[in-house]
């Protein structure tokens, strides 16, 4: 990553390691087991976005670490969730034990509802917005996770296993399981931009629509990219088990469209998520470092 990308990930891991319990008297298992899975790695790619995207917005970028840690809380939820036997049953997160594995599967369930919860309330708690803006966050973060957004995308996955889907029918999968959640940070960026009101959010609507458009084609991006990585690294170099998409006989773009298609196909969505944002007069540096980093990245 760039110095700018590392200065900010150090940032939010900062924030991160405060908002997270650490003593716990009632369930001091479970409390071990979020901070296992939310500091035990990972490219805080999805907080970065919505720091990135405040900054667009000529925000503080400290004004948007709590939606950013917000939104890494739900997606920690997730990674335990998806790692279950009942998921895609994987051993290996950010080349660490799942959280099933180090501290038994009920007690994963568990620090993922607690994490999903931690999620809301580290919004709620957020004391720079006035509550109609923190109400607008808690709804995009609760659509974005849900049965039309991550939850819906992850449920179409499992039906999708031992299928040949076309291409529209995995975009809208994937649009669903890793894009919502990504295209959801564009927006909380622009709404941690707002302190008082939503008069700011009004007269920047075209680019909050822009912001939107550039999450969607971001986050297809990092999920073509996934699919790729699964299938030319190792678990070592991926941090989890490599090839666990053709393990379970899924449905994915290098399948779809051959390796070097799928990453053309990956570089051609980053192209054009950036022409959306100098549109839109919201091409800054991080941005830009961000979308490059979908599809440089090597884990």
């Amino acid at each position: 990553m760039t110095p700018e990308l590392d200065a900010l990930q150090a940032q939010i891991n900062q924030f991160l390691d405060a908002q997270l319990p650490r003593q716990s008297e009632l369930a001091q298992t479970i409390v071990d087991a979020m901070r296992h899975t939310v500091l035990g790695g990972g490219k805080r790619l999805r907080p970065m976005l919505v720091c990135a995207t405040a900054d667009a917005f000529g925000a503080p970028i400290q004004q948007a670490i709590a939606p950013a840690c917000a939104v890494e809380f739900m997606h920690a939820y997730s990674l335990i969730h998806d790692d279950l036997p009942a998921m895609d049953d994987d051993d290996l997160r950010h080349g660490l034990p799942s959280a099933h594995v180090a501290y038994g599967e009920a007690n994963a369930i568990l620090a993922g509802d607690a994490l999903h919860s931690l999620a809301f309330e580290t919004l709620a708690n957020n004391a720079l917005h006035r509550s109609r803006i923190k109400l607008k966050m808690m709804q995009t973060l609760a659509q974005a996770a849900g049965w039309q957004g991550m939850a819906g995308g992850q449920h179409m996955d499992i039906k999708a296993e031992n299928q040949s889907l076309t291409l529209p029918e995995l975009e809208a999968l994937h649009g669903a399981k890793t894009g919502a959640l990504i295209t959801a940070c564009g927006r909380l960026g622009a709404l941690s931009a707002c302190l008082a009101d939503d008069i700011q959010l009004r007269a920047s609507k075209t680019q909050c629509l822009q912001i939107t458009r550039f999450g969607q084609r971001l986050g297809l991006a990092f999920q073509v990219m996934d699919d790729v990585l699964d299938v030319t690294q190792s678990s070592d170099t991926l941090g989890k088990p490599a090839g666990s998409d053709e393990a379970l006989n899924k449905s994915t773009f290098p399948k779809l469209m051959g390796i070097d298609g799928a990453r053309n196909y990956a570089h051609t969505l980053v192209d054009q998520a950036l022409e959306i944002l100098h549109h839109a007069d919201l091409k800054t540096t991080l941005l830009t470092q961000l979308a490059t980093l979908v599809i440089d990245r090597k884990h």
